[in-house]
This record gives C-alpha cells, sequence and structure tokens, in this order.
C-alpha cells in the first residue's frame, strides 16, 4: 500500500529516458569509428627478470618438487 506515488515516478523516469535523445557528438563519433589516432599512450610495460622468483620473498621454493611425491596414490 501506498506504491502508487514510486510506481508513478518510477514510470515518469522511464518514460523521459526510453524517450528522450541525448545530444550525440558526431564528429567525435565519426573519428573514434574511423579509427582517427589518439592522445593516449599506453603505459611502457617493465622489463621483467629471469631471476623474478629470488627476490621474491613470497615465492615457492618447492614448486617444482611436487613430481616425486611419496604420499600420492598409487594406480590400481
Amino acid at each position: 500500500m501506498g506504491r502508487g506515488r514510486a510506481k508513478a515516478k518510477q514510470t515518469r523516469v522511464a518514460r523521459e529516458l526510453k524517450y528522450s535523445s541525448p545530444n550525440t557528438d558526431l564528429s567525435a563519433l565519426q573519428k573514434e569509428l574511423t579509427g582517427a589516432p589518439s592522445s593516449y599512450t599506453a603505459p611502457a610495460r617493465p622489463t621483467t627478470d629471469d631471476d623474478e622468483d629470488e627476490d621474491d620473498v613470497y615465492a615457492d621454493k618447492w614448486a617444482d618438487d611436487d613430481a616425486d611425491d611419496d604420499w600420492a596414490a598409487s594406480p590400481r
């Protein structure tokens, strides 16, 4: 009960959004679609070392030691 006003406002806002046409910058749209060069430059990627794991405090030192685990279930 008492949803009448809220629903009416919601309906009014929905209709405004549905039927209104915002101003479109057609020249910006044309530049975007034609692939005009933009002023955006991607940030440079840092170079990576092969020794990253040695410097990383949280590196898993025993990651390569999984092949010879004795606790693995034997095949039946």
